[in-house]
């Protein structure tokens, strides 16, 4: 058994048809086998069975900031094919809709621009994990219930058009536009898919779909599960294990000596702190000690970690 814990994000390139929870078992299966016992690990963000790319998977003190990387921006890249809209507005499900309009090359474009950039409001698939009384949404659709979810306020953009097309051999009853998005927390694919469908008189799926950054994480920085799997047989995880502080590049670092650090380690407000106020990750040396949010010249503790202060 190793004596210490690892502490950091493992970002996995996730294959289609495995679940996020499959993905966290994943990682736990392999570093019980590299002998690391039991690890605390979570995911920083839901991504279906039937999309791939960018999941971050948290480890040890990591798992703190799995909320933060919830509320991060995605970006992603799908392919909404015009024609027809199913139940669970991707492949996965039966057909409920059909129409023989379609959009036209620049159409999409255009429909997006005026309607689909910045704050919008969307109401999420019926086939989705949130909570209606208790019970999961796609649980009661599977059941057969009406699933009646409330619109909620997302912010989309900026968007990039990868490619538009014929799903056959120029036919124009089978037309599809893969594009890409940047979107905030709470945003479905899914829904835009649909609702940019039905903004152009037609109806619509998505047939593909990659999410290829999560907060700072990009797939530059992901594994795949052929990859995740070798540390389960020996490979070492420093290799692919990111330290704690790479999902806080998006705020500042607050620089502070062994008698600050013991005071934000007890819990103790710092003061006379000449920082910008906001949020800042505290550090001693290289080693980060806390989330901290500065107003006035103090710093309070927000969140800390419980890692050592001189790295192995």
């Amino acid at each position: 058994m190793r004596a210490l814990s690892p502490n950091g994000w493992i970002i996995l390139d996730k294959p289609v048809g495995l679940g996020s929870t499959q993905a966290v078992g994943a990682v736990k299966r392999n570093l019980r086998e590299a002998g690391y016992g039991k690890v605390k690990v979570g995911h920083g963000g839901t991504l279906d069975p039937l999309a791939s790319g960018v999941l971050p998977i948290a480890l040890g003190e990591a798992t703190k900031l799995c909320g933060r990387m919830l509320d991060a921006s995605k970006t992603y890249d799908f392919t909404v094919q015009f024609g027809a809209e199913t139940d669970t507005l991707d492949l996965e499900g039966k057909v409920i809709a059909q129409s023989d309009v379609q959009p036209g090359f620049g159409a999409v474009e255009r429909v997006i621009e005026q309607h689909f950039t910045g704050p919008i409001e969307q109401v999420p698939p019926a086939y989705s994990a949130l909570m209606v009384d208790g019970r999961r949404a796609y649980d009661r659709a599977r059941a057969g219930e009406e699933v009646d979810l409330p619109t909620r306020s997302v912010v989309v953009g900026p968007w990039c058009y990868l490619a538009e097309g014929f799903v056959g051999e120029w036919d124009a009853s089978e037309q599809y536009a893969t594009l890409g998005v940047t979107v905030s927390k709470g945003t479905y694919i899914r829904s835009l898919a649909r609702d940019i469908a039905l903004a152009l008189g037609t109806r619509g799926h998505v047939t593909y779909l990659r999410r290829t950054r999560a907060g700072p994480f990009g797939l530059s920085h992901a594994i795949s599960l052929d990859k995740l799997n070798e540390i389960g047989k020996g490979a070492r995880l420093e290799q692919v294990l990111l330290p704690l502080e790479a999902a806080l590049v998006d705020i500042p670092a607050l620089s502070l000596d062994p008698e600050q650090a013991r005071a934000v380690r007890q819990g103790r407000v710092l003061t006379g702190m000449a920082l910008e106020d906001g949020l800042h990750w505290a550090r001693l040396g290289s080693v980060p000690v806390a989330l901290v949010e500065l107003s006035g010249g103090e710093a309070r503790v927000v969140r800390g970690f419980n890692l050592p202060d001189v790295a192995e």
